[in-house]
């Protein structure tokens, strides 16, 4: 066999021959430091690819879902969702969903009038998440509302377990990509993920509506110490004074409130919470604020549990309004005629946008969303 070997002159790249005796094939050269042109590969494939973005609701807050999707405008994709007799849940989507980013509305919490608990929900939200992995979704959020579980984000006594964590592993083993939710009850529990996690916030809602109601010597009153943060940036949004309680919780859902740090006395008072659970301890915070010679009570929350005896406790604990986001569906029935309810399908609708072409999350508020 003979070769022959090219060579590199004024630039050019010559390339080297091989000859046998079933012919000739040709060897590429090293190329020459000066052939910096682009080269032409097979390599890769381009083609047009439009992004897809389909919305789901579980049926822990379906309203809130149709709400985002008239905002975001399009149609909620059609899926079944059902429990067994034996109480186990199924889903199945009815359309295909590859190469979809699929979004997953479902807070975790019960829905009684869907027949479900929390417990089904956050089962339903894992099972969507499964399946839409297993349909070749491109990517799945889990748009999470209120997270359930997030009061038990560490342990309070010897073998308990820190269930918000393995909550947070459960959606990460589903497959979710990413989280997005809203006023968690403890900012740490994004260190729980390891995906990423949006943190979307209602304070913004809370204090406008607070500033159009235009109240005279107002006085915002921190619940206890580990709300303080939440409270001081409410008081300076609305221009307010600030307080705080003294509380004692000697038990899961019992809180015992002592005194009042600060000067409540002739003043409108507003008491801020992440969320109100049985309204046990806003009663007793309420009942407080009042001896202590507040005019006026009102209350504020982003998530409404409203479980147990809530709306009794509500009722009875004299508070001029309760305003309340609807990242959990209140019921009208029983419900004291003081509750109000924001929609937040604005602010998750224009996270969910960003989301999906892929935009800032944090400039809808300014980078003011990591509040406590």
């Amino acid at each position: 066999m003979t070769d022959s070997i090219g060579t590199v002159s004024d630039g050019a790249r010559t390339d080297a021959t091989e000859t046998d005796a079933t012919g000739t094939f040709t060897v590429p050269s090293q190329m020459s430091a000066l052939d910096t042109g682009p080269q032409t590969s097979r390599a890769s494939l381009p083609i047009d690819y439009n992004k897809r973005l389909m919305l789901f609701s579980g049926r822990a807050n379906p309203q809130l879902a149709v709400d985002i999707a008239d905002k975001l405008g399009v149609e909620l994709g059609p899926i079944t969702l059902k429990t067994f007799s034996s109480g186990e849940v199924y889903c199945r989507y009815e359309e295909s969903i590859r190469g979809a980013d699929v979004f997953i509305v479902q807070s975790i919490c019960g829905n009684p009038q869907k027949g479900i608990t929390a417990n089904d929900a956050l089962m339903e939200l894992l099972f969507m998440i499964d399946a839409a992995v297993g349909a070749s979704a491109h990517r799945v959020i889990a748009v999470t509302p209120w997270f359930g579980y997030s009061r038990q984000d560490k342990k309070s006594a010897p073998r308990e377990p820190i269930s918000a964590r393995l909550v947070a592993r459960m959606l990460e083993s589903a497959g979710a990509d990413r989280v997005l939710t809203m006023d968690l009850h403890a900012g740490q529990i994004q260190g729980f993920f390891q995906k990423p996690v949006d943190h979307m916030t209602a304070l913004f809602m809370l204090t406008q509506y607070f500033v159009d109601l235009g109240l005279p010597d107002l006085v915002v009153v921190a619940p206890d110490a580990g709300r303080v943060k939440l409270n001081k940036n409410f008081a300076s949004k609305v221009g307010a004074e600030l307080a705080i309680l003294d509380k004692e919780r000697p038990a899961q859902q019992v809180a015992e409130i002592g005194y009042v740090i600060g000067d409540v006395k002739g003043k409108t008072a507003v008491i801020v919470d992440d969320m109100i659970d049985t309204a046990g301890t806003l009663g007793a915070a309420a009942k407080t604020v009042k001896e202590e010679g507040a005019v006026r009570v009102y209350a504020a929350a982003t998530h409404a549990v409203f479980s147990g005896n809530a709306f009794e406790n509500l009722r009875s604990a004299g508070f001029e309004e309760i305003v309340v986001t609807d990242t959990i569906p209140v019921a009208v029935a029983g419900r004291p005629e003081n509750v109000r309810v924001l929609p937040c399908a604005d602010l998750l609708t224009d996270s969910i946008r960003r989301i999906f072409v892929d935009d800032s999350v944090s400039e809808v508020f300014g980078g003011e969303n990591q509040l406590f």
